[in-house]
């Protein structure tokens, strides 16, 4: 009998698939049961933190895989075989060796421990996880990452074992809250700890970008050496953020904001001098740019306003067209060359006349509806550019050959030479968009502050509460409208002459999804957030490559993690973190803002100061 292939596959996927779920319901159980003898027992968190960090540093000290992979020996001298320098520890090795030994200080420190031991606790459980999946997944299954009969190498297994004693020490007994540190210090003390957090921001970012080299290419390891230096790096913020550091320079950045946004801007300008000063990065850059201007203004009516809007990218597209069309490009509709600053203006103009246009069913729609409608105009615009209505878009043949931007002599797209540095073509780009970013964060920041901003924040909570406050919404929310496609219009020019060529495939419904995605995953109505959204959904992609087919899959399992374990965003505004995760306006969760007081019963409570 003759089985059909389909139902043989089906026989595996359906029997793993459970396996697995067994296997996590098992892990959970266990993690449960681990937590409540844990907890009661405070007693037990320095010997759970001495041993963790003891078997940290062996696990750093060991090898990580028994063999050589069919992609060639484990990076960082990992394998066995060329195991012959046990203490000459580098990338994820060293990554662990020092986690472990920053936690083996902090049990012998007079400082609140339970936050910092689980937050290295966990970036070992990541780099331990990460190198032993990949090995056991490309060779060989469990004895890559124990032993294969005549060798060992338990690198991997000692320091996940590592990374559960050090949360399990951070378990033991009540957690402490976060210090606030006092932001009453010295000018000079806060503009010279700006500057080094700002630097050391702009450093880390440089060396996640050249994590496993520029995209992956030529090394088959890639994406495991990224992933655990993401891994170390959230380890080393979480420490930060649990002796109340973090928050402490949040809280310096708003008291000297002027300041803070010219550093964080030079620090910007700072990366094409970084090993990340390369074409590729140059080219991904900009695009993460040109995004984020994007986002910022889809956070204006989304964020902001409360309006789901599913054709957002048909904004972006209607700036680049017209762009194309003013820029002189052989193909182009208009038979005359404009400035680039007049077509940038133009294209705002345009932009926000068609945003105000789809606008204007939120008068009578919302929800849903409005949803469907938005849809609706990104499918019209993606069709009209595909069939050239108006001979505007080119049709299939796009608007080739868009020049690009050439200011004093200064062509964008050549490299350049700063005072003996080279620096890569596109650097120019990068400059632009920037700035351009940086206005765009400018005119969000006011525009939240102000009055309607405050409109829109209302109508987003309630509109019906809004409109019986006084609020005009219809008048509030067309303006949304409006004002975010003025944004996007603006990027879509830029993004026009950089790419050279404007096409209606660039412009698709996932790419409105995308930029949704960067909204909520950053944070809404936060300025920082849509940032970090865009940069991480351009990324990431690419930086997860290496993975080939498992790369989306990779990519989106760690989207699902990061809205499950922080649905308010990774930047989120003290709104949604107060609505969302039940923080208050420093990230401090609730329960732990409100303590007992001295009255008998304690039945009341008081804020903590």
């Amino acid at each position: 009998m003759n089985i059909p292939i389909g139902w043989k596959y089906l026989a595996i996927f359906i029997p793993s698939v459970l396996g697995l779920i067994g296997l996590l319901v098992l892990i959970r159980f266990a993690w449960k049961k681990g937590t409540e003898y844990v907890t009661p027992r405070p007693t037990l968190s320095r010997p759970l933190s001495i041993g963790g960090a003891a078997l940290g540093i062996v696990a750093a000290l060991m090898p990580w895989a028994t063999f050589v992979l069919n992609e060639g020996a484990y990076p960082d001298k990992s394998t066995l075989q060329f195991f012959d320098s046990p203490w000459a520890v580098s990338g994820f090795r060293l990554h662990t060796l020092l986690l472990s030994l920053v936690a083996l200080a902090v049990v012998f420190a007079p400082i609140r421990k339970h936050r910092i031991h689980k937050a290295l606790g966990w970036s070992l459980i990541g780099i331990a996880l990460i190198n032993a999946a990949f090995i056991a997944g490309n060779g060989g299954g469990f004895g890559a990452i124990t032993s294969d009969g005549s060798s060992f190498a338990f690198g991997a297994v000692i320091g996940l074992v590592a990374g559960i004693a050090l949360v399990f020490s951070g378990k033991a007994g009540p957690v402490e809250p976060i210090p606030h540190l006092s932001t009453d210090v010295s000018r000079v003390v806060a503009y010279a700890v700006l500057v080094v957090s700002f630097t050391a921001l702009l450093l880390g970012v440089a060396m996640m970008l050249n994590a496993g080299g520029q995209g992956g290419v030529g090394n088959p390891y890639a994406g495991p050496i990224f992933l655990s230096l993401l891994a170390f790096f959230a380890g080393v913020l979480g420490a930060l953020h649990a002796v109340g550091v973090t928050g402490w320079i949040s809280r310096l950045s708003d008291k000297h904001k002027w300041f803070s946004i010219v550093v964080l801007l030079a620090v910007a300008l700072g990366l094409p001098f970084t090993e990340a000063g390369t074409d590729y990065w140059m080219t991904t850059a900009t695009n993460i740019g040109v995004y984020a201007a994007t986002a910022i203004g889809l956070n204006i009516v989304v964020g902001l306003a409360g309006l789901l809007d599913l054709g957002y990218v048909a904004f972006l597209g209607i700036g680049a067209f017209v762009a194309a069309n003013f820029s002189g490009a052989a193909a182009a509709k208009m038979g005359f060359e404009l400035p680039f600053l007049v077509a940038v203006i133009i294209a705002a103009i345009v932009a926000g006349v068609f945003g105000a246009v789809v606008g204007s069913p939120t008068l009578r729609v919302r929800g849903d509806y409005l949803a469907i409608v938005t849809l609706a105009f990104g499918e019209i615009f993606k069709k009209s550019a595909q069939n050239d209505i108006g001979g505007l878009t080119g049709g299939a043949n796009a608007i080739p050959g868009v020049p690009p931007i050439n200011w004093f002599g200064l062509s964008f797209d050549k490299p350049l030479e700063i005072a003996g540095v080279k620096l890569p073509s596109g650097v120019m780009y990068y400059v632009l968009i920037i700035v351009l970013v940086a206005l765009v964060m400018v005119v969000f920041a006011n525009l939240k502050n102000s009055r309607i901003g405050r409109s829109w924040i209302a109508i987003r909570e309630d509109e019906d509460a809004a409109r019986a406050m006084g609020i005009k919404t219809g008048k509030a929310k067309i303006l949304a409208f409006l004002i975010g496609a003025t944004l996007a219009g603006v990027a879509g020019a830029v993004f026009a002459h950089k790419t050279s060529t404007v096409a209606y495939d660039s412009f698709q419904f996932i790419e409105s999804v995308t930029l949704l995605a960067a909204v909520i995953l950053g944070g809404m109505g936060s300025i920082p957030g849509a940032v970090l959204g865009a940069a991480l959904l351009l990324v990431l992609p690419e930086k997860l490559r290496e993975f080939a087919d498992y790369r989306l899959i990779l990519f989106g399992f760690a989207l699902i993690l990061i809205m499950r374990f922080r649905p308010q965003g990774l930047v989120p505004d003290k709104h949604r973190r107060a609505e969302l995760a039940n923080e208050g306006a420093e990230g401090v969760p609730i329960e732990e803002l409100n303590l007992p007081d001295d009255t008998p019963g304690g039945a009341k409570a008081q804020v903590a100061r």
